[in-house]
């Protein structure tokens, strides 16, 4: 298994700076291959106008014509993130506009499954709406690989994640739980270097196939589904620099590790959950209380499976 994954590596691990913009943009116009971009936002006000305005100014010129749609998908934001997106140059739709009939379930992975229903792009791209420093490299480093190779259907961006000041501390829940669930139980993937990382893309025609925990499971459930739909092969990752982001403490961590978890324990074993919560602790006046939390058990099925979705697209 080290050998194949060595293998993979050294076919399918890439620097942004391998395919400069004019090579993909000329992949782009020979296929006629239609990108969006969606951001998922839940009170991002201080940093989803610049993500926005970074990518308008840089991939959706007519020099410069990667980035067909750009559209954030609020999730019930209490703050100005909708009007601070609008104006930037982004579609912003509401979540529950989406699928009206279906009752929305609090979590990004709804919100990403629900994009592709007001999404129109042949490659769909997902970035976190909490980035600081945002380059454009984030999204034309990881679509890349989807205009320029055509047995490629699912990229993830790969950086470093500094915890304040120290280089590399980031990304807990990857490396206390999600790397050793992938490495002993699906070992072809341990050469991902950010499994749980917002910034991926993917074609259109894999994601509508999946389907997607509606939580924080939802990147590693999506890696895992489309390693078993279009094998190892057609999975990548691009080095895209550095990320910079709002961590969040650890009992926020604490509910995404079970979540994780729980999503991969599905995967093991179909439908069989011992106990759908977490219990964590905090203390108080009169000690220590415990606080219960429910862990996501809800997944939406895969898209290409609503009619809502069929019909769009058949018209």
């Amino acid at each position: 298994m080290l050998e194949e994954v060595e293998r993979w590596l050294a076919r399918r691990s890439w620097s942004a700076a391998d395919r400069p913009l004019d090579r993909i943009l000329a992949a782009k116009r020979g296929a006629g291959t239609t990108v969006s971009v969606v951001l998922p936002a839940l009170n991002e006000e201080a940093t989803v106008g610049a993500i926005v305005a970074t990518i308008r100014r840089e991939l959706m010129t007519e020099a410069v014509p990667l980035v067909d749609e750009l559209v954030v998908l609020d999730s019930g934001s209490t703050d100005r993130t909708a009007v601070v997106a609008a104006a930037a140059g982004a579609r912003v739709v509401h979540r529950d506009e989406v699928l009206p009939r279906l009752p929305a379930l609090p979590g990004k992975g709804e919100v990403l499954w629900r994009s592709l229903l007001v999404t129109e792009g042949d490659v769909v791209c997902f970035v976190d709406a909490d980035l600081r420093d945002f380059s454009a490299d984030f999204v034309s480093g990881i679509v890349g690989p989807l205009l320029t190779e055509p047995d490629v259907h699912f990229v993830k961006a790969m950086y470093d994640r500094p915890l304040g000041e120290a280089v590399g501390q980031g990304g807990r829940v990857t490396e206390l739980v999600a790397r050793p669930l992938l490495n002993l139980h699906w070992p072809q993937l341990a050469g991902f270097v950010q499994p749980l990382g917002g910034e991926y893309a993917a074609r259109r025609s894999l994601l509508e196939r999946l389907p997607f925990p509606v939580g924080y499971g939802v990147e590693l459930g999506l890696l895992v589904d489309a390693l078993h739909t279009v094998g190892l092969d057609a999975l990548a990752q691009v080095d895209v620099g550095v990320r910079k982001h709002r961590h969040q403490d650890g009992r926020a961590l604490g509910r995404m590790a079970a979540a994780i978890y729980r999503t991969a324990h599905l995967r093991l074993a179909r439908g069989h959950l011992v106990r759908p919560s977490l219990t964590q602790f905090e203390r108080t006046p009169e000690g220590f209380v415990p606080r219960t939390y429910a862990v996501d058990t809800e997944e939406r099925p895969p898209m290409a499976g609503i009619p809502e979705y069929a019909q769009r697209h058949a018209a």
